[in-house]
C-alpha cells in the first residue's frame, strides 16, 4: 500500500503512524477505507475485552499484557501482541520497550502492595506509563485504557468512563484526553484522573 493511501492518512497528530512494513501486516483484505479499519479493530477489541473480563486475570503480568494486546488486535494485525521494532513520534526507543514495560509492571506491583497511591491513581499511573512507553506498533491508547480498567477492577474499583466517548475519532473529548495525557507527561496527573472518571 502506498504511503498516501487514504486508509492510513490521519490528521490527528496524537495518532502513531505505521511504517510501510507494519501496514502490510493488515489481515482483512476487504479493508480499504479508514472507517472499515476502525470498525474491524473495534470488533476485535470487543473480543479482547470479553476475554479479559471472562475471569479474574492479574493485569500486572508482562505476558498477560502482550496476550491482551494480541486478543484486542490479532484478527486485524499480524504484529498484534509483539513489541514494535521501529522508532515513533512518541514513546521510548524500541530497544528499551521490554525493560520499560517490566519496570512499569514492577512499579505498579509495588504501589499496590504498599498502598502508595489510592486505587484509581495506581490504575491511571500504570495506564499512562504504558501509553507513554508505546510498546506496540498501534493501539496503545486503547490498550492502555483497557489495562487501566482491568487494574481498577482488580483493585476493587469500577472501570473508568474515559469521557464516555469513542476516543478513536477526533473531537472535543479526544482533545481533552490528549491534553490530559500531555499534562501527565509533565507530571501533572490531575487532569487525567479527572478525565478518566468523566
Amino acid at each position: 500500500m502506498p504511503a498516501d493511501d487514504p486508509l492510513f492518512q490521519d490528521d490527528d497528530e496524537a495518532n502513531t503512524p505505521l511504517t510501510a512494513e507494519e501496514r502490510e501486516q493488515l489481515i482483512p483484505s476487504y479493508i480499504t477505507m479508514r472507517h472499515e479499519l476502525n470498525e474491524a479493530e473495534q470488533v476485535n477489541i470487543g473480543e479482547g475485552w470479553r476475554w479479559a473480563m471472562s475471569r479474574r486475570r492479574n493485569v500486572l503480568d508482562q505476558g498477560l499484557l502482550d496476550e491482551l494486546h494480541r486478543r484486542m488486535f490479532g484478527d486485524v494485525w499480524r504484529w498484534a501482541g509483539q513489541y514494535r521494532t521501529t522508532g515513533r513520534n512518541i514513546g521510548v526507543d524500541a530497544y528499551r520497550i521490554a525493560m520499560e514495560v517490566r519496570l512499569a509492571v514492577d512499579d505498579a506491583r509495588y504501589w499496590v502492595e504498599h498502598g502508595t497511591y489510592p486505587p484509581d491513581e495506581i490504575a491511571i499511573r500504570f495506564s499512562h506509563r504504558l501509553v507513554a512507553i508505546h510498546p506496540y506498533p498501534n493501539g496503545n491508547g486503547r490498550f492502555s485504557r483497557l489495562v487501566g480498567d482491568l487494574l481498577a477492577r482488580q483493585l476493587g474499583q469500577q472501570p473508568f468512563t474515559w469521557g464516555r466517548a469513542n476516543l478513536v475519532d477526533a473531537g472535543e473529548t479526544r482533545a481533552r484526553y490528549v491534553a490530559a495525557l500531555r499534562a501527565a507527561d509533565n507530571y501533572d496527573l490531575t487532569p487525567l484522573l479527572a478525565f478518566s472518571r468523566s
